[in-house]
């Protein structure tokens, strides 16, 4: 059995995964300071990934990102890269699908923060940023943990967009859900169900870690209440 798919699907996710914690925290943090009608605008921008076909998605980046695009051109050109069909080109899209999972379960959490600890540490002379990385995050971070580890699930069974951007090759581009795809197709099902079975559980595993997240998170609010 040939595990470069669930290697791939991990790496993608993986990497992935760190892109949106970055982003999504500081989208999440700023957006949550806004003006209520300016808050609605970024709201529906950033999380419009959420509600897209995830073909849609893959539609879009092949029309930004593909060897005939302009900026597909201009990286062909001037570092001989092409964008799509390669194992990192799932990178683009799951990066895009599993953002607003990330942003809306931060900006939660941070819309959930006592503004008045901050407003303490501030009177007390403490910087923006250790207020921001030793007071805000610590008291957020089971919330924002709790959307890492979903935002990684889902970008580990991701398959509409990656599979229009980067294809299905296999022992280099291939992923878990493209490769369940290819197996059905050529009528497989004994390898497929093999596949399917290691999906299931490493969701269930993911499931189980978000429900332990969510229940420290209801344990530390009756101790601070």
């Amino acid at each position: 059995m040939d595990l470069y798919p669930l290697l791939n699907s991990l790496r993608i996710a993986a990497i992935s995964t760190a892109v949106i914690f970055v982003a999504g925290i500081a989208a999440a943090y700023y957006v949550a300071k806004l003006p209520r009608l300016v808050k609605g605008i970024f709201d529906c921008i950033f999380t419009l990934p959420l509600v897209l076909p995830p073909t849609v998605v893959g539609y879009l980046l092949l029309r930004f990102l593909g060897p005939k695009r302009p900026v597909g051109i201009w990286f062909l050109n001037m570092f001989d890269i092409k964008l799509t069909m390669n194992w990192w080109s799932g990178i683009f899209a799951t990066v895009i699908v599993i953002f607003p999972l990330m942003y809306r379960t931060a900006r939660g959490a941070f819309e959930a923060f006592d503004v008045s600890l901050a407003q303490a540490g501030a009177t007390l002379g403490l910087s923006k940023p250790y207020i921001f990385f030793r007071i805000i995050l610590p008291y957020c971070k089971q919330g924002i943990l709790a959307g890492t580890v979903l935002a990684f699930a889902r970008a580990l069974g991701e398959y509409g967009a990656t599979t229009m951007i980067a294809g299905y090759t296999p022992g280099r581009t291939a992923t878990i859900s493209t490769t369940v795809y290819q197996l059905w197709r050529t009528n497989n099902d004994m390898l497929a169900y093999k596949w399917v079975l290691i999906n299931i559980l490493i969701s269930a595993f993911v499931l189980l870690t978000i429900n332990l997240l969510e229940g420290n998170i209801k344990r530390n609010g009756k101790n601070k209440s």
